[in-house]
């Protein structure tokens, strides 16, 4: 039961006070104690009539105003009257939008999972007489409307794509309410679909199989790397077979390489060293001399050693 407005109190009160003025003349002036009485329950008599008549409604409500059992007219926004005892207010309807939250727990999909969906509903009402007398309830009506929609939507879409297709989803649920509410004079504005919930078991193997997905992609990608260095290994041998100088070099520098590193001992195969011309005792001297000079020691760290 909707309140009486401020404006329609003020009139109230300000025509009761004129009825207790008045009764009180009465009963002083004419001395009628009776007479004051009537005056006095006369005037809040039409107070109260008049201050029922008056209505003011928000800017974003409408009045649905039957008269006599049959639809008289919507008002407001604003200040408007209505007969008392005749005209009857069965509705005031809200205009913004509204949000309704709905689920559907326990539902199966197409693939038979079962889920719990929960999405939030934006409408507004855009006929306020249809809501008001095509549907008994109408903010009921909506909401097992969307319940039932989204119900349907899940148990004909895979679990796939319920996870990975939301915004289509979404987009179903908006088309399907709207089919249902629009002769209650409601306009969906927007459906979107909170959260999927799935088993914990199903949950863990789904985990399972990504994880080994992503170990595929990666053996993957290292084989196709494997292949590609092995491509350009194959090209350096091809400049190297017609290029002796610069394997000499190559050869060289993966000799001084190895002995700049921390490992005490270098295993060079004897054809190596006989292709750098270092067989000799003369030529692993100068080699370790010159490791010397650059690591600034006095005493050489590493061996180097020839394996036939």
């Amino acid at each position: 039961m909707r309140m009486m407005s401020s404006f329609a109190a003020l009139v109230f009160c300000a025509l009761a006070a004129v009825g207790v003025v008045l009764g009180y003349v009465m009963y002083v002036g004419y001395g009628s104690f009776v007479g004051g009485m009537m005056v006095l329950w006369a005037g809040l008599a039409v107070a109260w009539i008049v201050s029922s008549a008056i209505k003011v409604a928000s800017p974003w409500e409408r009045a649905v105003v039957l008269r006599l059992g049959k639809f008289r007219a919507l008002r407001g926004p604003g200040l408007f009257g209505i007969i008392p005892f005749i005209d009857t207010i069965v509705y005031w309807i809200d205009t913004r939008v509204i949000t309704t939250s709905f689920k559907a727990e326990k539902t199966l999909t197409k693939d038979t999972v079962p889920v719990d969906v929960d999405a939030v509903l934006f409408w507004k009402v855009t006929d306020s007489k249809k809501a008001a007398l095509e549907v008994a309830d109408y903010m009921s009506a909506i909401s097992w409307a969307s319940q039932t929609a989204l119900r349907d939507v899940i148990g004909k879409t895979q679990l796939a794509d319920m996870l990975e297709g939301r915004d289509k989803i979404s987009t179903v649920l908006q088309r399907m309410i709207e089919q249902r509410t629009e002769p209650w004079g409601v306009n969906v504005v927007a459906v979107e679909v909170r959260d999927v919930l799935i088993p914990s078991g199903l949950e863990n193997a789904m985990s399972m199989q990504a994880q080994a997905e992503r170990e595929r992609q990666a053996r993957v990608i290292l084989g196709e790397s494997e292949r590609q260095i092995a491509a350009q290994f194959g090209e350096a041998a091809k400049t190297y077979e017609h290029d002796p100088i610069a394997l000499h070099l190559r050869a060289m520098n993966m000799l001084y390489e190895g002995l700049k590193q921390n490992s005490t001992i270098v295993l060079v195969p004897s054809s190596a060293i006989d292709t750098m011309q270092l067989g000799g005792l003369s030529g692993i001297t100068a080699l370790t001399m010159g490791l010397q000079d650059a690591n600034g020691h006095g005493k050489p760290k590493e061996a180097v050693v020839g394996a036939q």
